[in-house]
């Protein structure tokens, strides 16, 4: 067994970098390893058919890159939000979400992000770095070990902390892993954008047709450029250029994410605005109610409000979907991962302090 070069996690290796730290071992110990963690979700440890010393001397050179900090649970335990600590002791959170007819998790890409989108508390808090492709990988592997999931049909969903387009090359990469190793399909995979149109057109040339879902919240230059501050580099118009784009290519409909706020871009002007914008990419809109975070002051648009922002896009052409919170008694809802307040572990168990205070 040969020693990497750099101090990566497990998770971080490719079949073949594996194979070569496996180097001199029987070949089929690679197939029960690789086997072992993505097919069947196992721990090293947990991989009996490997011999102890073997597991030993992998998990001494390939420490896990999570640690497993909290767990809380909402909505009679159908939500249920996981903090990890990094080893650098950065801190990201993914969410668990389990319907009648289908698994849902969330996952994080960066820890903190650089987009600063108003209402987002991840935003607010701005950017640490970003995260590896074990990093992002063990948060899917994980937070289903945890939850004694046998779930196999998982929808992951990039839309927790950070911009994945931002950290293409890794988020790419997790994505190949869930797709080819893991047995998740590319329309169980969704990679969620504030609109960063470099990456948009990266992922319209990769061979995998993911889901695509854009965080819009407005159909104005004006607005968006408060809202969404990306939108002063890649305005409307260049975006919807990508959109088309990506939509010829892939072949797969485009989602808008749009946050309900009340009197700021829930006006039936909105709503035009807005469907003129989604109708020609025939995109689908999912309006969120919006959620509360603590550096951002406005109220979510009533219930009632909603309803007829949904009735006046259903009048203009376009497909609506309001969509139910989940987790926010725990912070756990769309925009509100931001992992700051909550406790992070210390190495050598010397204690914890706040990622705040830091």
């Amino acid at each position: 067994m040969t020693t990497p070069g750099a101090d990566p996690s497990l998770c971080d290796l490719g079949r073949a970098e594996l194979g070569e730290l496996l180097d001199g071992e029987p070949a089929y110990r690679l197939d029960q390893v690789w086997e072992g963690l993505y097919r069947q979700r196992r721990t090293l440890a947990e991989l009996t058919n490997v011999p102890k010393s073997l597991r030993q001397a992998i998990g001494e050179l390939l420490p896990p890159a999570l640690t497993l900090v909290r767990t809380q649970s909402a909505d009679r335990g159908t939500t249920t939000k996981h903090l990890w600590s990094l080893r650098d002791g950065h801190l990201v959170e993914s969410v668990l979400m389990r319907y009648r007819n289908r698994t849902t998790l969330c996952i994080s890409s960066q820890a903190g992000c650089a987009m600063a989108c108003s209402f987002c508390a991840t935003g607010q808090v701005g950017f640490d770095r970003n995260l590896s492709v074990g990093e992002i990988v063990e948060q899917v592997l994980g937070t289903l070990r945890e939850a004694g999931s046998d779930e196999r049909a998982v929808n992951v969903v990039f839309m927790g902390m950070g911009e994945p387009l931002a950290n293409y090359e890794a988020v790419w990469a997790a994505v190949e892993r869930f797709q080819g190793d893991m047995g998740i399909g590319a329309r169980h995979i969704t990679v969620s954008t504030v609109g960063v149109i470099p990456g948009i057109a990266r992922l319209a040339a990769e061979a995998l047709p993911v889901n695509l879902a854009v965080s819009l919240h407005a159909a104005n230059d004006r607005l968006r450029n408060r809202i969404a501050p990306i939108n002063r580099t890649y305005p409307l118009r260049d975006l919807a250029r990508s959109l088309a784009d990506y939509r010829r290519a892939k072949r797969r409909r485009i989602s808008f994410e749009w946050a309900m706020i009340g009197g700021i871009n829930d006006t039936d002007r909105d709503a035009a605005e807005l469907a003129a914008y989604a109708r020609p990419l025939a995109a689908h809109v999912n309006l969120i109610p919006l959620n509360p975070t603590p550096g951002y002051g406005h109220q979510p648009s009533p219930a009632g409000r909603i309803e007829q922002f949904a009735a006046e896009l259903s009048s203009h052409g376009v497909n609506a979907t309001v969509r139910q919170n989940r987790g926010t008694s725990i912070d756990a809802a769309c925009g509100q991962l931001r992992a700051d307040k909550l406790v992070a572990v210390r190495k050598g168990g010397r204690g914890a302090r706040s990622q705040a205070e830091r």
